[in-house]
């Protein structure tokens, strides 16, 4: 019954030859050919047959193949993987996945080497999986070295995806409230925003971008770890914590014209002292904040996904300000 069962493959390209033979007609070339959905059967089918040694001379899936433009591609592609895997429950950044913003950031993690970090002995570079599995993926073939070689390259650490990566820009653009309302509405946001800034200028998008990306991956997984290491943490909403705490310490910066000095931190693949002490600080202020949300409201995480959490926390800058460091304050830079 696979026939009736499966739905076999959904592929798209944008041109196809065929010429007519005995059996009738047969596909001679394929130009940039996707599968949109049926990845899962295609990777399936090839594993068996490299790790089982199984034959596969007779086994025929059926394939939907749709012949699109390029200049349609990038609307069109998206909408039909969509489509395809409504009978499943896909994420919503996987159809953002072929879009040319996601190709080039996923270029720049792979060409870009990180200046190595402190006690580190060598660069390494930060791992983009713009689709599901590709970190995974790359190692399949690879012998141990190669594996333990592509691991010290790439570490496990330094991978992230797309939804961590709509978390880190986020904070940052006066959205944490989108950040609160979980990963893939997070994303969804964030691709709408970058599909319009792509159209108007995909030249902003360069490598000082993919570093100041890094930069503030550095700053968001350094802030989580930092709160969990609190006395005043109990071990409870850290995610809106972070989110909040980037976000209020970006604002901050803003209100005086100044900015983090984001090159400095992928040079040195760290943050300073007095920038970590800063995030202390205004995570703590943020929790107090946030665990103390208006009358009539028990629900703390439902609480940060309304805009009135953040403007109620803008309303407290003054009093954050007042706590912060002068060291903090030096190592800040003027918006150009």
């Amino acid at each position: 019954m696979f026939f009736a069962y499966n739905n076999g493959i959904s592929a798209t390209a944008q041109e196809v030859n065929v010429e007519k033979s005995e059996d009738g007609l047969q596909i001679t070339h394929i130009r940039d050919l996707q599968i949109v959905n049926g990845g899962q059967t295609t990777a399936s089918l090839f594993h068996t047959e490299r790790r089982d040694k199984a034959v596969l001379k007779d086994i025929f899936v059926q394939m939907k193949l749709t012949v699109i433009d390029s200049t349609e591609s990038d609307d069109v592609v998206p909408k039909i993987s969509e489509y395809a895997n409504t009978q499943n429950r896909v994420n919503a950044a996987d159809f953002f996945s072929n879009h040319p913003f996601h190709t080039r950031i996923e270029a720049f993690s792979r060409r870009l080497w990180a200046p190595a970090s402190q006690g580190a002995q060598r660069e390494s570079r930060w791992f983009y999986e713009r689709a599901r599995g590709q970190y995974i993926d790359a190692q399949v073939g690879l012998s141990l070295s190669g594996q333990k070689r592509f691991k010290a390259e790439n570490p496990k650490l330094q991978m992230f995806t797309k939804t961590d990566l709509a978390k880190f820009e986020n904070v940052w653009d006066d959205h944490p409230k989108w950040v609160n309302l979980g990963a893939q509405k997070n994303f969804a946001r964030y691709a709408e925003r970058i599909g319009r800034e792509w159209a108007e200028s995909s030249e902003q998008f360069n490598e000082f971008y993919f570093r100041r990306i890094i930069a503030r991956a550095i700053i968001f997984r350094t802030v989580e770890k930092l709160i969990s290491e609190q006395s005043w943490y109990n071990g409870g909403y850290r995610a809106n914590i972070v989110a909040y705490s980037i976000a209020a310490l970006g604002r901050v910066c803003k209100r005086i014209n100044k900015n983090i000095d984001f090159q400095k931190i992928w040079s040195t693949q760290s943050l300073s002292a007095s920038l970590v002490e800063a995030f202390r600080i205004a995570a703590e202020h943020v929790n107090e904040d946030i665990i103390h949300p208006p009358a009539g409201i028990s629900n703390i995480s439902e609480w940060c996904k309304k805009e009135q959490c953040w403007t109620r926390l803008e309303s407290t800058l003054d009093k954050l300000t007042e706590l912060l460091p002068e060291a903090f304050f030096d190592t800040l830079l003027f918006y150009e």
